[in-house]
């Protein structure tokens, strides 16, 4: 991985990070995610912030009150 370019761990359930020993037990439940690196902001996602979860860009767009796009 380049730069600053990092692996995060992630609840699909609920969004929260969770620990590498999480993932090793729930392996269909989580999920990793490389951030960071020589670009920020290239890349975006959107998110429910209610869930955590990852949205479409649609969701965005109808729910603007609870969702947020980041930047990663």
């Amino acid at each position: 991985m380049a730069g600053n370019e990092h692996e995060v761990n992630r609840s699909a359930r609920t969004g929260k990070f969770v620990k590498d020993s999480t993932v090793a037990r729930n392996p269909d439940t989580t999920t990793t995610e490389t951030v960071g690196g020589d670009k920020t902001g290239d890349q975006e996602v959107n998110r429910s912030t209610t869930t955590g979860r990852f949205v479409k860009e649609t969701t965005t767009e109808l729910h603007p009150a609870t969702t947020e796009t980041q930047k990663l």
